[in-house]
């Protein structure tokens, strides 16, 4: 049997407001370096930046038909991860289905097999990570689930987790700890402000990391080229 399940959990609106525009480098580090999906998942074209709740869905190797499904259960603000069940390069979307997606207000696509229709979505502006691109087309015969757990390029997600991709990759954050590790993120970026102005000013890292000390215990001697 499978099953979609309707009227997921998401975060609150203001917390899903608070991370777009977050770089998935500094949520990554944010949550103690958890949530990472696979370093295949690249954006289509750049610049791209969503953040949003999770709307999962699985699809049969070849076969899109619960994509479709799966765009009912869209709300504005969500993005769509969609998973085969077996490793798949095809071309489960293009630009019809972002049409479809983009009318309901779905801010961009996380897909672990193909895309294709690359130069329109493109136009379109519709952000899409995905494994690979193929130009190879999909029926619609089998049935999968939609909303329900899933494992996409190596990360657990669910129904309703915050999602953030940019151009260095795509992020997971559960959702009943998007509120705390937001309040982490929001630290970083002021840690990282603060010593970038440091570099900026001439500072080395050697100095603004105290770097010295550990160097001279593990080892690490200075000595002039000319006496060695």
């Amino acid at each position: 049997m499978s099953v979609c399940y309707t009227d997921i959990p998401r975060p609150d609106e203001a917390v899903v407001a608070n991370y777009q525009g977050a770089e998935v480098a500094t949520v990554h580090e944010a949550q103690g370096r958890k949530g990472l999906l696979a370093d295949y998942m690249r954006p289509i074209y750049k610049p791209a930046k969503i953040a949003g709740p999770a709307v999962t869905c699985e699809v049969a190797p070849g076969d899109n038909w619960m994509i479709h499904v799966a765009v009912e259960q869209c709300q504005p603000g969500d993005v769509l991860v969609v998973k085969p069940t077996s490793a798949s390069s095809d071309g489960f979307f293009g630009d019809l289905l972002a049409t479809s997606l983009k009318a309901r207000g779905v801010r961009g696509l996380i897909i672990e097999g193909g895309v294709r229709d690359t130069a329109t979505l493109t136009e379109m502006n519709f952000p899409v990570w995905s494994k690979t691109i193929f130009s190879q087309g999909c029926v619609k015969e089998t049935i999968a689930n939609v909303n329900v757990p899933i494992t996409c390029a190596n990360a657990y997600i669910r129904p309703g987790d915050m999602v953030v991709a940019d151009e260095d990759g795509v992020v997971v954050v559960k959702r009943e700890e998007a509120s705390e590790v937001w309040g982490n993120v929001e630290k970083r970026m002021s840690n990282e402000e603060a010593k970038r102005i440091r570099f900026e000013n001439g500072e080395l890292g050697l100095d603004i990391y105290n770097m010295r000390e550990r160097l001279a215990n593990k080892g690490l001697v200075y000595a002039k080229y000319e006496d060695k």
